[in-house]
């Protein structure tokens, strides 16, 4: 079953988290230093925030799937739509390993659907060197057009 996603980059977390646990009447089901995420039932959302150097507002939007199949179908739908498409496989974001598909709508808003693998401990598989700043979230400058065996256009930084 899919699960729509948000993900808001916010410039103080700890009011964020606030204002959000109050307006779902739920706490976070992950929150760590500079990420927190709620995993709602009513309505059906992973809505996750996070201050991590990112200008403040909606960062992107997606579909978190349960399955390769449920994964494989949106990848599918994207395809058919001609849509330039950039896929990873076992990429560490937002504390988890996941298989993802990233597309950019006409007005520039990325879409990530993806499924989860595992959660990892750091944001990003790893943490930046002191004294350098932490990256923002995971949804790429741009999206590719992917080719036909299913690789990344030269020069897109994603191979």
């Amino acid at each position: 079953m899919k699960r729509f996603h948000v993900h808001v980059a916010v410039a103080n977390l700890e009011d964020s988290i606030r204002f959000y646990s109050a307006l779902f009447n739920a706490q976070p089901s992950v929150q760590k230093t500079d990420y927190a995420k709620w995993m709602l039932e009513d309505p059906r959302i992973n809505f996750a925030i996070s201050s991590r150097g990112a200008a403040t507002g909606v960062d992107h939007l997606g579909f978190q799937v349960d399955s390769e199949e449920e994964l494989a179908q949106l990848q599918h739908q994207l395809q058919s739509a001609d849509i330039s498409m950039l896929t990873q496989t076992g990429t560490a974001c937002c504390y988890a390993e996941s298989n993802k598909h990233w597309v950019t709508d006409p007005t520039g808003i990325a879409w990530e659907s993806y499924q989860t693998l595992a959660s990892i401990p750091t944001f990003n598989g790893g943490e930046p060197a002191a004294g350098e700043p932490a990256s923002a979230c995971c949804a790429p400058k741009i999206a590719v057009k992917i080719t036909p065996k299913n690789t990344c256009a030269p020069d897109s930084g994603c191979c």
